[in-house]
């Protein structure tokens, strides 16, 4: 069972209130049905939303339904389920603010008032146009695919009403309205009501963070110690060529302390340098001391190298 079918189940198993069935039915129907002056079929791969589907045509509008069930055998073999309704057409598709006089009517978010109204018309159109990725076998995706540029920018603007964001990208014939970060997939699971599925996903999405965690700091680790051998490598330089040029006498005592360790402890950091040699010696020394005398020897260099030229 893919995740996106476990999040349609569970939308299935909630009950909810006649207003809602409304709405959820009107996402439904505008979205995913053949529509005729006589009839209005459905067709669903899923026999969870389609037994959910029936039963709230039924309890809406005390109708006779047709159903056909059909095996389909190409790749794998499956189940198709077709709802037909052939009664009271026209009365169903105006209720459902669908049609009006026989026309199609452009969706208007002013029609949908109450935020309930409003989550239960995202719930139904998901489970007909929409789908989202596994977050333990892929990225962090959701989205909804519809035919018209129309129907998609509705969804956004009403996604947006409940400070939901999302982005509309246009794939070949058909318009996808997609969410990728994690808070907001996680905002959309939330408002589906599917708890276990939100359990899921938190878990998924908080072994993810922390793991990603680890790896920047493995990885700023690996920074600061490759930046700290280069800093020992290039002060054994400077020390050479002070011993080199019988410039170690212009330090003090207490520089060449901090030079004689840094020659024992290539790789230590500044910090614990000053720890070993505060350790080790009668010598009191924190991070900024050791990286004070190292400037000293730098000038010292400098000075020299200046007189020579």
């Amino acid at each position: 069972m893919t995740f996106s079918t476990r999040i349609k189940e569970e939308i299935c198993s909630n009950q909810i209130s006649i207003m809602e069935i409304h709405q959820e039915l009107a996402a439904i129907i505008r979205y995913d049905a053949t529509v005729t002056k006589s009839s209005i079929s459905l067709t669903f791969e899923n026999g969870t939303v389609a037994r959910r589907v029936y039963k709230d045509i039924k309890s809406l509008f005390n109708i006779e339904i047709k159903v056909i069930i059909r095996n389909q055998k190409r790749l794998r073999s499956k189940q198709i389920y077709i709802l037909e309704i052939n009664h009271k057409v026209k009365g169903i598709l105006e209720r459902l603010n669908i049609t009006k006089n026989n026309r199609k009517i452009a969706m208007n978010i002013d029609y949908l008032e109450a935020q309930e109204e409003k989550k239960a018309f995202i719930k139904g159109a998901f489970l007909v146009t929409g789908s989202i990725s596994d977050p333990a076998t892929s990225g962090y995706h959701l989205e909804f695919v519809f035919i018209t540029q129309s129907d998609a920018i509705f969804l956004k603007k009403l996604l947006k009403s409940l400070d939901i964001q999302s982005k509309i990208l246009k794939r070949s014939t058909r318009y996808m309205v997609y969410l990728k970060t994690s808070e907001s997939i996680s905002d959309m699971i939330k408002l589906f009501g599917a708890t276990m599925s939100l359990f899921y996903f938190e878990d998924i999405r908080i072994y993810r963070d922390h793991k990603n965690m680890i790896n920047r700091l493995n990885n700023c680790d690996i920074a600061n110690q490759e930046k700290t051998t280069s800093t020992g490598m290039k002060q054994l330089k400077d020390i050479e060529f002070l011993k080199e040029k019988d410039l170690i006498d212009l330090l003090d005592d207490k520089a060449k302390i901090i030079l004689q360790y840094r020659e024992k402890y290539p790789e230590s950091s500044f910090q614990e340098l000053a720890d070993i040699i505060t350790l080790e010696t009668d010598y009191r020394i924190g991070k900024s001391g050791i990286n004070h005398h190292f400037i000293k020897v730098k000038k010292i260099i400098e000075q020299y190298e200046k007189r020579k030229k």
